[in-house]
């Protein structure tokens, strides 16, 4: 039996896979057995309410799914209130993924959810900032640095940061991430993309652009995960388009620590589980004892291949 825990900073899961914020439904839990699960990420949520983007919201592409959710949000108090005890049911870790406007917004909320049952907050700076005429924070070093620095001076919870694939270079951005306090990155959110419709002339979100997640943003977010890896010393997190074990491999040899995954379960309900039981497989198969040895032991094209190495 393959050893499926991970290490994320200080924070042990009990295996490399989660889903990605957003993602997770309550009903979940009444069709696989949420505590194989290394942690559950939250729908982001904010210190207020939020109705959300007009409708539509989604629209299929091929090989993915764009959406324009706009991160409705009942609000803190609604998810300490009600949420929380609903999700800390199956003691698994529960990471809390969080959105504000502006640093002082985000350290705000990241002080009203430091508490019993919280194991690690995952700060959504993917979202726009007001500060800089919408543009998200993770978009900017100077940017990063300033909301990470006000989150780690708010809470003493993990805090994992949610990066943006929409940005000229992101092993920078994680450089600053890591330099202001963060204790991991996730690599990464959707990639800003459009659709319309033919027959109509009208774009097919409401909000027309949306963020492009599911297999087709796979070898974007791969080679972002392989280039942060190489750039941070703290733990990466792989999120996009996984949909296999053999997805989740490639992430963890290109240096991811875990995985998320999220457009998948909307396809298939079972997703999670069933890529820990092929990454199990895919272990026992090659007699790896641990599927921590998997995080970083790509080789790369000077290095020999597997036929000419000894066993």
């Amino acid at each position: 039996m393959t050893d499926m825990s991970v290490m994320i900073g200080n924070l042990r899961l009990d295996s490399p896979v989660m889903p990605a914020s957003g993602t997770f439904g309550d009903g979940l839990g009444q069709v696989m057995d949420i505590r194989r699960l290394g942690a559950i990420v939250t729908k982001t949520i904010t210190r207020e309410r939020r109705a959300g983007n007009p409708l539509p919201r989604v629209a299929e592409t091929t090989g993915g799914m764009l959406n324009a959710i706009g991160i409705p949000s009942c609000g803190v108090e609604d998810f300490i209130n009600r949420t929380l005890p609903h999700y800390t049911q199956w003691g698994t870790p529960l990471i809390v993924s969080i959105s504000a406007p502006d640093a002082a917004g985000f350290a705000t909320l990241a002080r009203a959810v430091s508490i019993a049952g919280v194991d690690a907050i995952e700060a959504n700076i993917s979202c726009p900032n007001i500060e800089a005429d919408g543009k998200a924070f993770a978009m900017e070093a100077n940017a990063t640095t300033k909301v990470v620095a006000a989150l780690r001076a708010a809470t003493d919870l993990p805090l994992w940061v949610k990066l943006t694939p929409n940005c000229h270079d992101m092993s920078v951005i994680a450089r600053a991430a890591e330099a202001a306090g963060a204790d991991a990155v996730v690599v990464a959110n959707t990639i800003l993309g459009m659709s319309i419709d033919t027959r109509t002339f009208r774009p097919r979100l409401g909000n027309v652009m949306g963020g492009l997640s599911g297999a087709a943003i796979k070898p974007i977010i791969l080679r972002q995960t392989y280039q942060c890896a190489r750039s941070v010393a703290i733990p990466v997190i792989g999120c996009g388009g996984i949909t296999t074990a053999d997805d989740a491999v490639e992430y963890m040899l290109a240096g991811a620590v875990a995985v998320q995954v999220g457009t998948a379960s909307f396809i298939n309900s079972l997703a999670m589980t069933d890529i820990l039981d092929g990454l199990d497989r895919f272990c026992h198969a090659r007699s790896i004892t641990r599927v921590a040895a998997l995080t970083g032991a790509l080789r790369d094209a000077t290095s020999p291949r597997c036929c000419d190495m000894d066993a």
